[in-house]
């Protein structure tokens, strides 16, 4: 098992990609605590963890709330005396034009997509430190590499996040702990289930691959990332889009 007894906290961990995550995490032996404002469905997850035989925990997190991400962190460690993974997954959008967007979209972005993966970062950063080891992965997007109309809050906030990967890289490297990002084309979520089919079918022309991506990509490439098979990766993000984005 590539995460044999490791402790793993997924932010955003109870539907879509970060639920993905936690149960591939979970197959690969790690433990796993689900962090969610919705309470019902994190522990509906933890309950399909603890279906595969590993020790789960549902907790309620505010991530753009530093004091009830630390308190977190703390219960985390009273129950599992470490964090040995932390996925950034928990994420929203508020679209609109530049010009019609206001304050609260924009501020309510950042606040959850940056700031909450600051305040997760900084809260496991100390025991990571301690023990010497550790792997983050940030959840960017390929929006926060070329941008997209409507989205200026989100773009602001994923590219934020690929800088934030690397600098947190440089300064952890020296204590074991890799920093990565992953930035996910269009996957197939219910999020984007209630697109029109006339956009979704435009944005499959885009992706040499000619299909969407699943949950089950994303979670894979973290699966590796968290892996001691990425131990000589730090700093990066990976792009997993089909195709549609090349540098």
């Amino acid at each position: 098992m590539r995460l044999k007894d490791k402790v793993a906290l997924v932010t955003g961990g109870a539907r879509g990609i970060g639920r993905s995550i936690a149960l591939a995490f979970a197959r690969e032996g790690a433990d796993i605590v689900v962090g969610d404002v919705n309470m019902e469905e994190a522990a509906k997850t933890a309950s399909d963890i603890e279906a595969l035989g590993r020790k789960a925990m549902a907790i309620t997190l505010d991530v753009t709330d530093y004091a009830n991400v630390e308190e977190a962190v703390n219960k985390i460690l009273d129950k599992f005396t470490k964090v040995d993974i932390l996925v950034n997954n928990a994420g929203i959008t508020k679209d609109n034009l530049l010009m019609r967007m206001s304050q609260q979209e924009w501020d309510a972005v950042l606040n959850v997509n940056l700031k909450g993966a600051f305040n997760c970062l900084k809260a496991v950063t100390r025991p990571m430190i301690k023990q010497r080891y550790g792997k983050i992965i940030n959840m960017a997007s390929i929006i926060g590499i070329m941008g997209n109309a409507g989205q200026a809050n989100y773009a602001a906030s994923k590219a934020g996040l690929i800088a934030l990967t690397k600098s947190a890289a440089k300064e952890l490297a020296s204590r074991s702990i890799n920093v990565n990002a992953v930035a996910p084309g269009f996957i197939q979520t219910e999020m984007t289930a209630k697109l029109p089919e006339d956009l979704k079918n435009k944005m499959k022309e885009m992706i040499p691959l000619d299909k969407f991506g699943t949950p089950e990509d994303i979670a894979a490439t973290c699966l590796f990332l968290a892996s001691e098979e990425s131990s000589y990766i730090t700093g990066q993000t990976i792009v997993v889009d089909g195709g549609m984005v090349m540098a």
